[in-house]
């Protein structure tokens, strides 16, 4: 090996990482792996209870799993910002946890509990639902998985380090996708002895939602960073009094808080970019009013 070559090899080995964050890291995709897992029991037995827990069933800890990942995710970034620890080693790392607890966890999740929910709405399932939309399920599946990963490489390719490349997003980021398809699974197990119908609604609109969040991802539909952009620096007073409120509602209904702010705030670019589209189309085809001749 020539000396150019083992100077470049050399140059590019990890001298130091930042312990914190990593293990931070490390802990997030230990949660994308055990909500695999609990997804998996669920499927076999999807009412039993975890720890003891009634309200707490396979597929309900298969999407907390989800939701804690997201709060390791935040975590990680905002420790590595804090401490001057931010390295590409700790970006790639970030990126392999995301596409297990965001991409191949929410996909997972998704595909159980609609495979193992729909015959309970449908007497009998028959053999239509498991092979026509069986089939269809799977491939909603991958489909949010193959977005998932082009949408966090995509980001590592465009992604700065400076601060206001952190303010904001191109298209959903996957935490928030991940989010959503994890809330609707907690509000569904959480609904049956509330609104039964409202439970069957959920499983039914879950695929088609999760085309949507996939679909978001990959797409350039500008999104805001919500903790650097509502939490980080001076805010006026009535702003703590609305995150007060926000937290009270979130101890009070989780479930329910959790699902209708994911879904806001997947869907609340996406329409209003539809809105700015429609009123300039409109513009456009609007004649101008004619002027007056002096």
């Amino acid at each position: 090996m020539s000396k150019r070559r083992r100077e470049s090899s050399s140059a590019r080995r990890i001298r130091s990482i930042a312990v914190a964050p990593a293990l931070i890291t490390l802990l997030n995709v230990i949660c994308g792996f055990a909500a695999i897992h609990f997804a998996a029991r669920g499927m076999q037995d999807a009412d039993s209870i975890w720890l003891e827990r009634p309200e707490l069933n396979y597929f309900a800890a298969a999407a907390w799993m989800i939701i804690l990942a997201m709060v390791c995710d935040a975590m990680d970034g905002f420790l590595a910002r804090m401490t001057g620890g931010t390295s590409s080693f700790g970006g790639q790392l970030d990126s392999l946890a995301d596409i297990v607890s965001f991409g191949m966890a929410p996909a997972f999740l998704m595909l159980l509990v609609v495979e193992k929910r729909m015959p309970e709405i449908f007497h009998p399932a028959g053999p239509i639902f498991s092979s026509i939309p069986g089939k269809l399920l799977w491939l909603i599946a991958v489909l949010y998985i193959c977005c998932a990963a082009l949408r966090l490489a995509r980001f590592n390719v465009e992604n700065r380090q400076d601060v206001e490349a952190h303010m904001g997003f191109s298209g959903l980021p996957s935490p928030a996708a991940a989010g959503v398809l994890a809330s609707l699974v907690l509000l569904k197990e959480d609904l049956p002895s509330l609104i039964q119908i409202g439970s069957q609604a959920v499983i039914v609109i879950l695929p088609f939602i999760t085309v949507g969040v996939a679909l978001l991802m990959v797409s350039r539909i500008p999104y805001r960073h919500l903790i650097n952009q509502y939490i980080r620096g001076r805010r006026p007073f009535s702003h703590v009094v609305r995150i007060v409120i926000i937290m009270v509602f979130l101890f009070w209904q989780p479930q329910l808080t959790l699902a209708i702010g994911f879904v806001a705030y997947a869907s609340g670019s996406a329409v209003q970019r539809l809105w700015q589209l429609y009123s300039r189309r409109k513009r456009a085809l609007t004649p101008e009013p004619a002027r007056p001749d002096k």
